[in-house]
């Protein structure tokens, strides 16, 4: 966006120019400006040290690593250019080696970068963190990263939308220089998140990580019960005794002929067993085409089962199903009840080898 100074009865635009023009250099220019106020970047900052490089085999170093009062670490990372270069994998890099750091290593990095001594620094980290101690609180391994660039290519801005929707913390600032008469003026804006829709990617990235946690929560729930029903079935049927746990809703088993799926579902409050008839892309046909020889011995079938079962042709999907009616239990049920659902599962999966077992065996497809 241009920037105008008032002239008169009208609007004088001011003139841009570059870093590179107004011979400003990053480390010495813009790094020390940054440095010296760093509250253009946002107010709850402290620099802790600049130059940091404090790590084996490496010579990188990072411009400002900062501090915010949610005692997260800052990386900032600077650059002159109108492209921004490949700061956004440089900064994650830095994002990662300093993920570990200790207080004590970071007021260490302090002292160095004031020119004092170890208490000196201490206390300046915790006056800015409100902490009376050490002990009060303790580093976050969350680490921001500021980009702070001339300018940025689509690939940058489009890799740190990306990145902050997968959970990271990137803010990107525009510091576009322009000239009026002999002073150079600095127009710096915010354009990654936009400052009007950051409480609303706050909000945004607070539930995509709740969501997260959830489906983390409940993969945890599948493979811990799929596990304990793998145990319990070895003695009674050899469907799934090969299997390892599943972190999804269904474990699948096989009983020795290609195309035949046999299958534990687990649902919030409901379970069944199946069998599901599928041959692949462009085989639907020899699919249906097995369900019905299948259906023509629906009769004895069910008659072994010992009740009725569920027969889905499943008109425009690639397979077909068989299915046991749906019991009551499913992965939200109470752990301790856990065994009791186990069971009933697998007598219905006893239930359903031996009842299609030996139909699906002479088939010939």
């Amino acid at each position: 966006m241009a920037l105008y100074r008032v002239a008169g009865e009208g609007f004088e635009r001011v003139a841009e120019t570059t870093f590179l023009q107004e011979k400003l250099q990053e480390r010495q220019d813009l790094q020390r400006l940054l440095r010296a106020d760093i509250t253009v970047l946002g107010d709850d900052l402290m620099v802790v040290t600049q130059e940091f490089g404090e790590w084996e085999d490496s010579n990188r170093r990072i411009d400002l690593l900062c501090l915010d009062r949610d005692a997260r670490l800052v990386v900032v990372e600077i650059k002159r250019t109108d492209d921004g270069g490949h700061m956004e994998l440089q900064a994650i890099r830095y994002a990662a080696m300093v993920s570990g750091m200790t207080f004590d290593q970071l007021a260490a990095a302090h002292a160095r970068y004031i020119s004092g001594d170890h208490p000196m620094a201490e206390a300046a980290l915790l006056s800015f963190l409100g902490w009376e101690n050490e002990t009060e609180g303790a580093l976050s391994d969350e680490v921001r990263i500021i980009l702070v660039a001339g300018n940025f290519s689509r690939e940058i801005t489009t890799a740190v939308l990306w990145l902050n929707k997968q959970g990271l913390d990137i803010q990107c600032f525009r510091m576009k220089p322009h000239r009026l008469g002999s002073e150079v003026l600095v127009d710096i804006q915010q354009l990654i998140p936009l400052p009007e829709a950051a409480d609303y990617e706050t909000k945004l990235k607070a539930q995509r990580q709740e969501e997260k946690r959830v489906q983390s929560a409940r993969r945890e729930i599948f493979s811990r019960f799929w596990g304990q029903l793998i145990e319990r079935s070895r003695h009674r049927t050899q469907v799934v005794a090969n299997r390892t746990p599943s972190n999804d809703h269904w474990l699948t088993g096989r009983i020795g002929k290609g195309g035949f799926d046999f299958n534990f579902v687990l649902n919030q409050h409901e379970s069944s067993v199946e069998c599901y008839i599928s041959f692949g892309r462009g085989r639907s046909d020899d699919a249906l085409a097995a369900f019905h020889r299948l259906e023509a011995q629906k009769q004895e079938i069910e008659a072994v089962f010992g009740g009725e079962l569920l027969w889905q042709d499943l008109p425009g999907k690639l397979g077909c199903r068989i299915s046991s009616p749906r019991m009551e239990g499913g992965w939200r049920t109470a752990e301790e009840s856990w065994p009791d659902l186990q069971e009933r599962l697998i007598d219905a999966m006893v239930r359903l080898e031996n009842a299609l077992k030996a139909p699906i065996m002479a088939l010939k497809v």
